[in-house]
Formats: C-alpha cells, sequence, structure tokens
C-alpha cells in the first residue's frame, strides 16, 4: 500500500522534479556568492536569484520585481511587516483566525506599545468586512490578515477589506502563506500593500525560501530587522536604503532561490487557476464523501469554492491526535492534528484546546487517493480497523 500525503498545508511534497534540478544545477555548476564578486560564478548566482524575483513579481502582478524582498520563509516576512512598521502609539486590526506567524509578531508589537484589536470571525471563520471597518480609529495604521486560514482553509474577502484599507489611507498586510501559487492573486487589484509568501507550500519550492512583496515608497517606512552585509554599498557601515537590499543582509539561499524559481516556474506554466480547480475538485469530493459519516464534524465554509484545498474535521469523542495516527498507522495516509500554530482559530471555531484533524491536499494527490482517505474514515468512524 503507497502513502498518500495529505499535509500540504504544512509543506507541499511531491515537488515537481524540475525543483531537485535546478537546485543541482546551481549547486554542480555554479555555487558563487551572488554580488560579492565580479567573477562569471558570482554574476550567474545574482542570474538566479533576480530570475526568482521576476517570477514571483508575474504571479503576483507586481510591476517592479525589485519589490520582492526574498526572505527564509513567511514569518521572517510578517516580522519585518509588524516589527519593522509599527511604532508604538500605533493602532493595527487583525483577525481571529490568524497564524502564530501573524499573532505573534502584532503581541509582541503590543507589548512594544501598538495597539491591537483583533476582530471576531463567524463560527465558519470568516470575516465581515464592516467589522474591519467599525474597529478603525483615528490612530490606526494598518490590517493585517490571512488570505485564507491554515486551518478552515476558508478564504477572507481580503479584495473587500483592501478598498476599505486604500479608502481610510491604512497600510494593507496580506499573509499568503496558504494561497500563494494556488490561489489567484493580484497585489494591485487587491490593494495589497505587504504580501507575505513562502516557498515550500503551494509555490513547490524548497523550505528555507519565501518573500515579502512591499508597495513602491512604504519601505521608507519600514525599518530592517537584520542588518549586515550586501555586497552593495560596501564603502558605508549602515545599511543601505534602497530595495530590496535594505532587508536582504547576508549571504543568501541561493540553492533554494534556484528551487524556488523553479517552482514558481511550475506554477506558472500550469496556470494557478487550473491548479486551484485541480485541488478545489478535491476538496469537494472528499467533503461529499465524508459529510454523512456518522459522528464526522467538518468545520470551515459548507461550500469548497470558499475554501483552498485544507479540510478540517473530528470524530466525536475520538482525540485528533488519535485519529491522525490510525490514518498514518492502518492506512498510510500522512495528515495534522492539533492546533496547527493558530490557537486563536481553533477558539474562533470551537476546537480548542483539542484541535483538528486536518487534511490538504496538492495538485499532485488524485482522486483515487482522496476515495481511499473516506473508506478510511468510514472504518474509523464506525470504530472498525
Amino acid at each position: 500500500m503507497s502513502i498518500i500525503y495529505f499535509d500540504n498545508a504544512a509543506t507541499s511534497w511531491p515537488k515537481p522534479p524540475e525543483i531537485n534540478k535546478a537546485m543541482q544545477k546551481y549547486m554542480r555548476k555554479i555555487g558563487a556568492n551572488p554580488g560579492r564578486s565580479g567573477h562569471r560564478l558570482s554574476v550567474e548566482a545574482a542570474r538566479v536569484i533576480y530570475d526568482a524575483r521576476e517570477k514571483l513579481a508575474q504571479l503576483f502582478s507586481v510591476a517592479d520585481p525589485l519589490r520582492i524582498v526574498l526572505t527564509k520563509n513567511a514569518t521572517e516576512a510578517l516580522n519585518i511587516a509588524t516589527l519593522g512598521f509599527l511604532k508604538p502609539g500605533d493602532h493595527v486590526i487583525t483577525s481571529g483566525m490568524e497564524h502564530n506567524s501573524v499573532m505573534r509578531p502584532l503581541r509582541l508589537a503590543e507589548a512594544r506599545g501598538v495597539d491591537l484589536t483583533v476582530v471576531s470571525c463567524d463560527k465558519e471563520g470568516l470575516i465581515d468586512p464592516a467589522r474591519i471597518s467599525g474597529a478603525i480609529k483615528k490612530n490606526t495604521r494598518a490590517v493585517f490578515i490571512t488570505h485564507a486560514s491554515n486551518v478552515t482553509g476558508g478564504i477572507m474577502p481580503v479584495s473587500d477589506i483592501g478598498r476599505i484599507t486604500r479608502k481610510h489611507g491604512l497600510v494593507f498586510c496580506v499573509d499568503a502563506a496558504q494561497t500563494a501559487g494556488s490561489y489567484p492573486i493580484d497585489v494591485r487589484e487587491m490593494n495589497v500593500d505587504l504580501l507575505a509568501f513562502t516557498g515550500h507550500k503551494s509555490l513547490c519550492g524548497p523550505a528555507g525560501t519565501g518573500g515579502l512583496y512591499i508597495r513602491e515608497g512604504l519601505e521608507k517606512s519600514i525599518e530592517p530587522i537584520c542588518v549586515g552585509g550586501t555586497g552593495s554599498r560596501s564603502e558605508m557601515e549602515v545599511q543601505p536604503d534602497f530595495m530590496p537590499d535594505r532587508y536582504e543582509a547576508g549571504t543568501p539561499n541561493t540553492v533554494g532561490i534556484a528551487g524556488l524559481q523553479a517552482g514558481v516556474d511550475f506554477v506558472l506554466s500550469e496556470g494557478v487557476e487550473q491548479i486551484k480547480n485541480r485541488e478545489e475538485s478535491l476538496v469537494k469530493m472528499f467533503m461529499e464523501g465524508i459529510g454523512d459519516l456518522p459522528g464526522i464534524i467538518i468545520y470551515g465554509p459548507a461550500f469548497s469554492g470558499r475554501r483552498i484545498p485544507v479540510v478540517s474535521f473530528n470524530i466525536t469523542g475520538r482525540d485528533p491526535a488519535a485519529v491522525a495516527l490510525q490514518l498514518d498507522d492502518r492506512y498510510k495516509i500522512m495528515s495534522r492534528a492539533g492546533l496547527h500554530c493558530a490557537p486563536s482559530a481553533h477558539k474562533t471555531i470551537g476546537t480548542y484546546p483539542q484541535g483538528t484533524v486536518r487534511f490538504s491536499f496538492s495538485c499532485f494527490n488524485t482522486r483515487e487517493q482522496v476515495a481511499r482517505a473516506v473508506e478510511a474514515l468510514k472504518k474509523i468512524s464506525k470504530g472498525r480497523k
């Protein structure tokens, strides 16, 4: 019996073969430090990085690739956006469905004197944009919102919220960790000022990659949280003030970025809309398959079209960790149980502190795998092995 991997919201697997080839090519044929030397291998390494920026800019409809800061993950990007931008006395709004990569930097900012409002969401984990409008104060400076929940998969109305933030002159930061690569993102159309994303999920890249889009001019208001060598302005002992060097101190993970570039290339060639449709069909099949099983509770939006390929569920009277272990041990189905680094989301949907079992699909999963998972849950929900 082959394994079934349904933990793509944590990290996508398997990766397209192009990723491994790109990383091996870099290690075999380039290997140099980009921007630190003038020889041809250093120049080739710098080209790898710029190519990745160009592909990411194309994916997110960013006009200037230099607006893309490359980071080691979405968490680092969100720390730059939060701790580099918010100052004591500022007011910031977020939702009750955020991952700790948003909540923890915001709580740290709060401890440093930032006023934080956490707007509640409904039982499906979705937010009413009117609640954002109602939370705005005279000193409100920004709104931080996840594009889609890593717990329920519910897609937030970011375009509606973007119109609100633009109307009130607020900075809008979107956590796209779960949507970049599997859901269309246009930062201009959505009025997004800051977009944090990771490379190792739906962008199909390796771990240790990610980035932050910063709207033009906004970098003047965002301090770097890490400074050091950049290969530029080396005569100065202060950090360069231009993009993206302002936020990219130290030798970059060029081999990982080579893999990320190949991952984004794969996504662009497949088409984000096509990937979304394939994954949505798997979600629909799975939700319909387990919807009537005894004791199974599905969380989040009832309609599969309102969610990314993430489904959280519980079996009444069963510990989610025990269910996930049974799925792994007996059926070779890989899932994730617990709080998914998002305790506030679980409090919102009523599953705190035990959490849920989470299935998260990718375009590499199949309908046959979903059918096998449904059959396994039929047996588990009826108490059979």
